[in-house]
């Protein structure tokens, strides 16, 4: 819950004229005042506590004196350390007012998360996942990047099995009860191909088009999956601004 509460915390402050940094130093503070350790600070060298992703940006953009813009949308995933296990989520934010086709993206792609969840149970594969996020994302008209997945969550960050954001009904390993695994679609407006910056982290859509990301972490139950992130805390901020 600490990684829902500190995207919350974000959400409270985004808005036009503010940089992606001041955003990233907000969520260190947060999360340290609480017991808790970032767990991006520093995993393969990444610099920062969040991974901020503007418009065309698809993830693992790095905080920076980037003044966000009324228009922009911005992905934010961040991750926590407490007690030992990991959290992890993802929520890409609008800026101010935002066109209705780039509303249309964030709405499509929190919605292909959520059909994915649906299949995160327990004698299921993980393509049937896989396969429910393609389904819904390519439904609107979108395209589903491939270079980049979900994963297993626990003790590391980035455990097995990947979750793939495309894929077949009934291929994969089979989930047993108890799995925790981060589902985290990334959805281009445009084509799926993307490009890696020169930084060696930020991956952007080759298309220059905008990009969305959600992610969740859920461990898989029997019959249905037990969300363990939310972003009920998130939108409540968002509805009282």
């Amino acid at each position: 819950m600490l990684v829902s509460k500190t995207l919350a915390e974000i959400a409270a402050i985004i808005k036009p004229g503010i940089t992606t940094l001041y955003l990233d130093k907000i969520a260190e503070s947060f999360i340290r005042d609480n017991g808790a350790t970032p767990a991006f600070k520093g995993y393969g060298g990444f610099p920062n506590t969040l991974c901020t992703s503007v418009n065309e940006e698809v993830v693992h953009g790095i905080p920076s004196d980037y003044v966000l813009k009324e228009g922009d949308i911005i992905s934010v995933d961040c991750g926590v350390i407490l007690n030992g296990w990991y959290g992890d989520s993802a929520y890409t934010f609008p800026v101010g007012v935002i066109k209705k086709e780039v509303q249309r993206l964030l709405d499509f792609t929190r919605a292909s998360l959520e059909e994915g969840v649906k299949q995160a149970v327990a004698g299921n594969r993980i393509g049937d996942i896989s396969n429910a996020v393609q389904t819904k994302a390519e439904s609107g008209g979108y395209s589903v990047v491939r270079e980049l997945v979900g994963h297993g969550l626990g003790r590391k960050l980035h455990e097995h099995p990947e979750v793939a954001n495309w894929g077949k009904q009934g291929t994969g390993p089979k989930m047993e009860k108890g799995l925790v695994i981060c589902i985290e679609p990334m959805i281009n407006a445009g084509k799926k191909e993307t490009l890696q910056m020169r930084d060696g982290w930020t991956v952007k859509t080759a298309d220059g088009r905008p990009s969305a990301h959600f992610e969740y972490a859920v461990a898989v139950d029997k019959g249905k999956a037990d969300v363990l992130t939310t972003f009920e805390f998130i939108e409540k901020v968002l509805n009282n601004k």
